[in-house]
């Protein structure tokens, strides 16, 4: 995929596809704002605003072109899998920002 099919793929994933998906099967988050995070916080390996411009709207077009493919794979993956990589990413996205975990 090249450069804008990545950015399209991402939005569908995050703002429709996996959204849609968690509310219908009762995932762990079902936000979009919450895909996002978890999300571009594995693409950066740690909290996303700590890393790109949290004022710099929106926050993937700033990941580097193999962030992004990463990001879309990983995306991909929780459409996939489900609810139970979707708590482990989550997990990890809450322990970089010093959050607790969800029961």
């Amino acid at each position: 995929m090249n450069r804008r099919q990545l950015e399209a793929r991402y939005r569908a994933l995050v703002l429709d596809e996996l959204p849609r998906r968690a509310r219908a099967g009762r995932w762990v988050v079902s936000n979009d704002h919450c895909f996002g995070r978890i999300v571009l916080d594995h693409a950066v390996a740690g909290c996303w605003y700590d890393v790109l411009d949290r004022r710099r709207s929106p926050a993937f077009a700033q990941l580097s072109d193999e962030q992004l493919a990463g990001a879309v794979a990983l995306a991909e993956r929780v459409l996939a899998e489900g609810d139970p990589l979707l708590r482990e990413l989550d997990a990890q996205s809450l322990a970089w920002r010093g959050k607790p975990q969800k029961p």
